[in-house]
This record gives C-alpha cells, sequence and structure tokens, in this order.
C-alpha cells in the first residue's frame, strides 16, 4: 500500500490564551465561564470572521486560529487586544478577562480540520513568552507585514523558545504597551 502524502500549506497562526484562567475560574467558575462565551460570540468570532480566519482549536483559555495573510492574523490580533481591553473597562479588575498573544507565519501539516506543525508551535511559544495584553510576532510574520498595518514593532532580537531547535527573531507588537499604559493612567 502507498504512503499517503501529508498536505501542506503556508498559514499565519493566531495564538491566544486567558492570562490567570485557573485563578479566575476559582474565583468564579459560572462567571468566567459566562465571560468567556460571551467574549466568544461578541468580540472574537466577528473580529475571526471579518479578518478572514478559521478557528482551528480551541482549549478551556485558549484558541488557534489560521489566516491566509499575515496582515490579517496581525491585524486580528491588535483588534482582538483592543476589544478586550474596551469589554474589560466595565469589569472590576481581578475580572478582567487578559490574553496574550502570538502570531507566526510557518509551513503546517492539514489532518482534517487540524493543523499542526512548526507553524502552529512557533505561533504557541510565542504566546506563552507575551506580556499579559501583549502580543508576540516571529520574524517570517514580521517581514510579510512590514508597514502594511500602521504600528510600531519594538525588535526582541533571537530568542530560544521551548522545544523549537532553531531560535527564532521575535517582535512585540507596540500596541500591547500602549494598552497596559493607558490601563495604567
Amino acid at each position: 500500500m502507498a504512503e499517503e502524502r501529508v498536505q501542506r500549506r503556508l498559514a499565519a497562526i493566531l495564538a491566544a490564551d486567558v492570562v490567570g484562567f485557573s485563578r479566575l475560574m476559582e474565583a468564579d467558575e459560572a462567571g468566567t465561564l459566562a465571560a468567556l462565551k460571551a467574549r466568544r460570540s461578541d468580540v472574537l468570532d466577528p473580529l475571526v470572521a471579518k479578518h478572514r480566519g478559521r478557528i482551528f482549536k480551541t482549549t478551556g483559555d485558549g484558541v488557534l486560529i489560521e489566516f491566509a495573510s499575515a496582515v490579517n492574523a496581525v491585524q486580528c490580533a491588535i483588534d482582538l487586544q483592543q476589544a478586550m481591553t474596551a469589554a474589560n473597562s466595565d469589569q472590576p479588575p481581578d475580572r478582567h478577562v487578559i490574553l496574550r498573544v502570538g502570531v507566526n507565519l510557518g509551513d503546517v501539516m492539514v489532518a482534517g480540520g487540524d493543523l499542526y506543525g512548526d507553524g502552529v508551535n512557533i505561533a504557541a511559544r510565542l504566546e506563552t513568552i507575551a506580556d499579559p495584553g501583549g502580543i508576540l510576532v516571529s520574524g517570517t510574520a514580521y517581514d510579510h507585514v512590514g508597514s502594511k498595518i500602521k504600528i510600531g514593532f519594538d525588535d526582541l532580537g533571537v530568542q530560544t523558545l521551548k522545544n523549537i531547535t532553531k531560535p527564532v527573531r521575535v517582535y512585540r507588537v507596540a500596541i500591547g504597551e500602549q494598552a497596559r499604559a493607558d490601563a495604567n493612567a
């Protein structure tokens, strides 16, 4: 029997995860679940559709989204962080739903509706090292975005990511710092 060839494609991957999810759940499980469902239907789903993305995996507090365009992925990340900040404005600080976001452009393997490989793994690793409310972008995604989005990027240099052999150039999107500065003002 001939070995089936793996389908591959280039994709921009956005990985997002809720900061302090366990703490939020411990304090108020029902309220946290209701807040997450509301944020998904009112914020996340419309933004993903607007930027032509596709959610391909969710966990209790995280999401992986595929885009055909790195520009759309980064713009979606910016809009998502801004919308989450706005949605938090009427909540007490200890109930804020704050995200970390990572974006990568890379080769992925397709299996059914799911995606696998370094393209996904690097986005997920970037998300884990992003500041709360922040967005980190790989060098490959940054190279494709360039000046197409009117936002600043801070070059954080080459970073070693957990379980990723090859170091990755990382950029921080300035919006995360701006959002935190506005919240502390």
